[in-house]
């Protein structure tokens, strides 16, 4: 199985890369092994086994969903809700692709819980691009809750009025309406609420 022609693989190949060398000093023969041409068995290994480091997994997880193998979806998921954000980009790319059906549930479970706001900006992007039936609601709850006064997640906010001009979907109105008086949301809410007009 070869990703190396996929342009987010060799993107975060050369991230892993950099991280692995600045900690270690030196790349383990399981690195390239791991980036090399492999079948989806050993990937899936890679994946379970115990012991392994969260670089191991990362790349299992992400060739596997690119193949279109469910068995990555749990350990994507993971990475979705990482508090690193280049972890959660490359793990929303991979889901995308994986074409899983649990996915916008998954999507709008983290986007929608408080207790990891810090880490829904990706969840909510996905959202956005899967265009499923959670997308709507799960946008508008999340929304909804960054427009309170001095709610320090307003980038969250920001990428729910994005998505939900995206999707251009009538419910999304009430909700970007109250946006408009936001010294941070307003112009992004006037152009998605356009966008429902049209």
């Amino acid at each position: 199985m070869n990703s190396a022609e996929d342009p987010e693989f060799c993107s975060m190949i050369d991230r892993l890369r950099e991280e692995i060398e600045n900690a270690e000093g030196a790349l383990p023969a399981a690195f390239e092994e791991l980036a090399g041409p492999l079948g989806a068995e050993r990937l899936h290994e890679a994946l379970t086994a115990p012991g392994q480091p969260l670089w191991a997994r990362e790349i299992a997880a992400f060739r596997l969903g690119l193949a279109g193998d469910p068995r990555s979806f749990e350990a994507l998921v993971l990475l979705l809700n990482h508090r690193d954000p280049e972890r959660c980009v490359s793990a929303a790319y991979a889901l995308t692709r994986l074409g899983d059906p649990r996915t916008a549930r998954a999507a709008a479970a983290l986007a929608t819980n408080e207790l990891r706001v810090a880490y829904a900006l990706l969840p909510v992007r996905l959202l956005a691009e899967l265009r499923a039936p959670e997308s709507v609601p799960a946008l508008v709850a999340v929304l909804e809750r960054r427009l309170a006064a001095g709610d320090p997640h307003w980038r969250v906010g920001l990428a729910c009025v994005e998505g939900l001009g995206t999707l251009a979907d009538a419910r999304a109105r009430d909700v970007l309406e109250a946006a408009l008086p936001h010294p941070r949301l307003g112009g992004a809410a006037r152009e998605a609420l356009g966008r429902l007009e049209g």
